[in-house]
Order: C-alpha cells, then structure tokens, then sequence
C-alpha cells in the first residue's frame, strides 16, 4: 500500500505561492513512499476467525496468542479504531469482554469502562482557508500539500481577516530557562509563526534547554497553547522532518478529518482561532515576501534575546468551516485484585484507539491513494501491539496466586488527539493517584526480533528503571537511552499524563541493538516504520511478523510488575527529576 501526497492544484498562483510550489513540488509535499517494502500485505482473514484463535489464548506470553489480538485490533472491519466511530466502540467493548473474560474485576463498580466525553470536530477543506496576503497579492496556501489547520473553538464558523504576522522563534515562554520568545509582544489578534521542538535541539547546546533532548515547550502542544495564553488570532508551526521527527505526510494524515478533544472550557483555556501547521518552503516563501531570510532568522531564533520579528507588509486571513459534535468514548480498565494490599496498585497503560478512516477524495483530490484505494489507518504497530500486549500480561496471571498488591490494565482511548484519555483518567482517577505504585506504558513496540538492549524513554528519570534493570540485567540486556531524545518522545504517549501529576511511570521500547542484525539494522527498520508506516494506512498486521523481540519486552515487564506487585517498596523519581516534588507531596515521607 502506498501513501500519497496530494496532486499538485490546477488553480492560479500569484508569484508568492508559485515560486514556493514550483522549488517544492506541490509545496513540499514528501514523495511518495512505499509502505509495503517488505511484500504486500497478506489477504485479510475474516475477524470470526481471528477471533476463534484469540478465544482459545493460554496464559503463556506467546507469539500465537500475541499475533492473534493484534491482527484483531488491527483488522479492517474495526476502521482505524477511531474515538466514539462504531469501530472505536467495538473494539473498546471487546478489550472489556477480553478483560472479563481473563478473569479481572471492573475497574470502577460493575463496570470495565470509564466514560470519556469529547468533542468532535470536522473541517470541510472546500469551505475553508487559510491566506498570507503580500507585496505579490493573495497566496490561499493549498490543504494537504502546503498546510494543514483546524479550529478548538467550539464555534462552526470562525473567521479572520488582515492580521499582522509576526515570526515568534520557538514560540516559548520558558522562565526557568530565561526565555521569552514573546518579550515585548502583544500578540493580541496577531498571527504567529513559529519552529518546531526547542532552542536546546538547535543548537545542541547542553546548556540550553535540555540540549538535543526536546522539553515539554519543545511540543505542538505547548505551542498552540501558549499562543492561546498570549492572545493569538492564529498560530502556525513550521514543520521541518528532523526537528519534528515526522515528515509531513505524518503531519497531514494525523491532523486531517475527524479531530477529537475534551469538553474544556474556551475562557478558561483559551485558544487561537486557527492553528495549524505549514511546510518548511511555504514558510520560506512567506519570509521572502517579507524581504526576510528563514534560515537566517531561524538561527537569530535559537540564541538568547531572541525577540519577536514582525514579517512587514504580510498579513493573514482565514476562514473554517467546522462540523461539531459532541462524543463519548470509553477507558477501558480491568483490575486484578491483590490479596494483602488491595488499595495499592501497579499500573499498566496502552492506548487503544487509533486514527480511522481517511476522507474520500474529493475532485480528484486525496491524500490518501493507491491501487486498492485503501483508507484505513490500522494501526498495527501504534498501538494494537501495546494493546495486545497489556492484555497478554493480564492473561499470563491466569491460574497463579494473587499478588499483593492490585494491578490495573488500563486501556486509554483518544491518545492520536493528544493523550486525550490518559488525560481525563489523571483528573478523574478510578483510583486515588497516591495509590499508584508506578505504571509500566506500551506504545508502539516494532516487530524487530529480539534485541540486546532494551530502551527507555525517558531514561534518567525514576526508580522504575533501578526495578527494570535488576529483572533485564541478568537476562544479559542492558537499558540504553531513547537514541532520538529531540523527538520528544517521552512527551509524546499516555504516560505523561500520570507522570505530570507525580505518579512514577516507566515507557519501555524494544531495543535497537539487534541480536540479528546489530544495531544497524535496529535503526533500518525504525527509520523504515517512521518514514512509511507511522500514521499511515500501511501500519498493518503482518503474519510474517517476528514478534520474538516483542515478546522479551512483554515477559519482562510482567516480572517488573509483579516483583512491585509482591513488594512493599514505593519506587520515586530520582532525585532533580521535574516531578519529584509531585510525588513528595502527594506521599510524604514516602
């Protein structure tokens, strides 16, 4: 299968967009890549039968039972798993079946589920736009191959016009650092453009920031947030591959269609009117039309003192038209009752939804496209595996004695929308979040083999790795650092969530150094997945699948839990973590 850009529009441009497009192909579109390098997928089986194999599962952790719920979570008939879509609550009713069915209690009263409502919202590109106006006249940037954009305001018509355009450097306000990219600013009703990731990545500065480990302000979250705060109008995110760590096929497939979010309140957490990202040569044309060079600015951007730049004699309007309704989808969480310190809980995570179903093409349009016309983000690898995985150690309980402590698999929706679902459980617990021992989170384990090392997102944070090493070092595996800590990684999954709050959590991936293969070959195959697989309709089951690797991480992390499930010890963050602090005030004196 193969994921495409959109065809390059047959409408007029003025010189600002055409210099961009005809330097960029389409606006910097990426070539199409082919998702399916390893051989076609095989013939889908039909889901009954998938489902017979993962009814007759054992306890072991094994490569049938495992391969057998991932094909489930990943089959077509399930349409992406998208949050409140039929598919979405199929597969939410079937992880709690599945829950049931293992033997573990309802997490919350008589129910495996935790109600999460959202809001849904839907723009019609056809309706909608997004316009730089300068010297050259009117560019509308086209959708898909130039920028994407969307609206949280709970508002199905919005609109702007003539706003003045000012370049914000990273877009981060930063006092710990010394930092403000808006000093001297009122943004009010300006339109702000920014980078991607931190000062720190830029440079690679120790110092700065974190160095080449993104932060917290380093993310689009934070960005769009933060240009709320200021009093945006719209905010634009300049997309380049390597700082984002995705290229913009991701971005376009991710941020397009149906986008999901939680009933916020608008005056208490205000957002801008548009927000949205564009390509690296759309921004440079942008610039130019401002007699501005980007990549001079850009490096202006990464030292200290930094300060606002008005892009003179440009100015933005837009206009989205937005579908919006109102949705619910569902946690699902399943506990296995401790027998001596029931009220004390070791947790595990997994997000189970996915990202759909893309638009239909529309006037010969897509961004979507191939042979057999395939629409469906499945995600196999994101996060049927982590899925299947939680479920696999919740199994592997079966015909034991209960641990001490409880233990409660959790299965978060509205994770691709922005850990939506970890989200709503931190602020409405089932649990008291003091109770929480430490959680283990599974996102998006790749089908590599078996390794020698195991990584850690995150590495250096807290006393959960001291549990993972004493349970992997004898098994001859070393714990290495997340080898792309720019990517963010560590801010990127449902752990966050918890982990903001204080609860110790611990975000274990398969290694890279390949027993077959070595560390080259770990990298091929991640650089492979993230260039043509990650948020793209070729994330697919595989029954050629080595799940060997996988099923090391698995058996692993179910030791883990169960020696802090057998244990009376409360792991903590190391101490100068950011969330020490949390952790000591929700449990002092340990």
């Amino acid at each position: 299968m193969r994921f495409l850009s959109v065809p390059c529009p047959a409408r007029p441009v003025g010189a600002f967009a055409f210099t961009a497009l005809v330097l960029t192909g389409c606006g910097g579109a990426e070539p199409a890549a082919d998702v399916a390098a390893d051989g076609p997928a095989p013939d889908a089986r039909p889901l009954s039968e998938v489902q017979a194999d993962v009814a007759a599962s054992t306890p072991a952790i094994d490569a049938h039972d495992l391969g057998a719920r991932i094909e489930w979570l990943a089959h077509d008939d399930l349409e992406g798993r998208a949050p409140s879509t039929p598919g979405g609550q199929r597969t939410s009713q079937w992880i709690a079946d599945e829950m049931a069915r293992i033997g573990l209690e309802p997490m919350s009263g008589d129910s495996y589920f935790q109600s999460v409502p959202l809001v849904e919202a839907t723009l019609d590109p056809a309706a909608s736009h997004f316009t730089l106006t300068g010297p050259s006249g009117d560019n509308a940037l086209e959708y898909g191959p130039e920028t994407i954009f969307w609206t949280k305001r709970l508002e199905e018509e919005v609109s702007f016009d003539a706003s003045e355009v000012v370049f914000v450097g990273y877009g981060s306000v930063a006092p710990e650092y010394g930092w403000d990219d808006y000093a001297g600013l009122d943004a009010t009703g300006k339109t702000v453009v920014m980078l991607v990731n931190d000062p720190g990545y830029a440079t690679g500065d120790p110092a700065l920031f974190n160095g080449r480990s993104m932060t917290y302000y380093g993310r689009w979250t934070y960005k769009y947030e933060e240009a709320g705060r200021q009093g945006a109008t719209a905010a634009i995110v300049i997309h380049e591959t390597e700082p984002a760590s995705y290229g913009w096929r991701t971005v376009a497939s991710s941020w397009s269609g149906a986008q999901y979010d939680l009933v916020r309140g608008d005056a208490a957490d205000p957002r801008p009117m548009l927000e949205g990202w564009i390509t690296r040569p759309a921004a440079e044309a942008l610039f130019a039309e401002a007699g501005l060079d980007f990549e001079t600015l850009k490096a202006a951007a990464a030292q200290p003192g930094f300060t606002p730049v008005a892009l003179e004699g440009v100015t933005a309007s837009g206009a989205l038209s937005t579908s919006i309704a109102t949705r619910e989808s569902r946690n699902v969480g399943g506990v296995l009752r401790g027998a001596e310190r029931p009220d004390e809980y070791v947790l595990y995570t997994a997000h189970w939804d996915h990202l759909g179903v893309a638009p239909e093409a529309e006037a010969g349009e897509t961004l979507l496209e191939n042979a057999s016309d395939d629409r469906i983000f499945n995600g196999a690898v994101d996060n049927a595996t982590g899925t299947a995985g939680i479920l696999e150690i919740a199994e592997s309980w079966q015909n034991t004695e209960a641990p001490a402590r409880s233990i409660l698999f959790l299965a978060v929706t509205a994770e691709e929308s922005g850990l939506l679902g970890s989200e709503y459980f931190a602020v409405n617990p089932t649990v008291p979040l003091a109770s929480i021992v430490g959680g283990l989170n599974i996102d998006a384990i790749l089908p590599t083999g078996p390794s020698r090392d195991l990584v850690v997102v995150g590495f250096g944070a807290s006393e959960l790795e001291d549990e993972l090493e004493a349970v992997a070092g004898p098994l001859g595996k070393t714990l290495t650092a997340d080898p792309s800590p720019e990517a963010g990684y560590f801010y990127r999954s449902d752990h966050i969530s918890l982990a903001k709050r204080g609860v110790p959590m611990l975000y274990t991936d398969a290694g890279k150094d390949l027993v077959d293969g070595g560390t080259a070959a770990g990298a091929a195959f991640d650089e492979s997945y993230t260039a043509e697989r990650y948020h793209a309709v070729g994330d697919e089951y595989d029954a050629s699948w080595d799940l060997g690797g996988m099923i090391e991480v698995l058996e692993i992390l179910r030791t883990v839990g169960a020696n802090l499930a057998a244990s009376e010890a409360w792991p903590n963050w190391y101490e100068g973590n950011e969330f020490r602090g949390l952790r000591d005030a929700m449990r002092p004196g340990g």
